[in-house]
């Protein structure tokens, strides 16, 4: 019986990708900085040491991206939030300014029908 094969999915194939390029820098360096004498075993334990190196500052760089991501996204809602606030003390306002009292109107009319009076009184006399 033959088994379906399946693709894999983009992501892991680049993960393992990066795994088999970093295997194969770390012999690389190893094999750079092999000494006189020293056996295949060694140089092995030795590549597997700068892979593990490698591994765990790609990992924290990643960790970095993600925490500087989040950091990145809180700041632009946190910019959100503070526009939206805006928006809503713009508008609180523009109600606000709606809602006069009709007093000074009043106070105006009744000073203009005062003066018109006085003054058609003075005018008669």
């Amino acid at each position: 019986m033959t088994q379906p094969t399946t693709a894999p999915s983009p992501a892991k194939s680049k993960q393992k990708k990066d795994a088999r390029d970093i295997r194969a820098d770390a012999l690389k360096i190893a094999n750079s900085i092999k000494n006189e004498g020293q056996t295949p075993a060694e140089t092995k334990a030795i590549a597997n040491g700068i892979q593990r190196g490698m591994e765990m500052f790609l990992r924290q760089q990643s960790e970095k991206t993600r925490d500087l991501d989040k950091r990145t996204k809180k700041v632009k809602q946190l910019a959100n939030q503070l526009a939206q606030q805006k928006a809503d003390d713009d508008e609180d306002d523009i109600v606000v300014i709606q809602q006069q009292s009709p007093l000074p109107w009043i106070l105006l009319a009744a000073s203009w029908i005062l003066f018109i009076t006085a003054g058609t009184l003075h005018f008669l006399r």
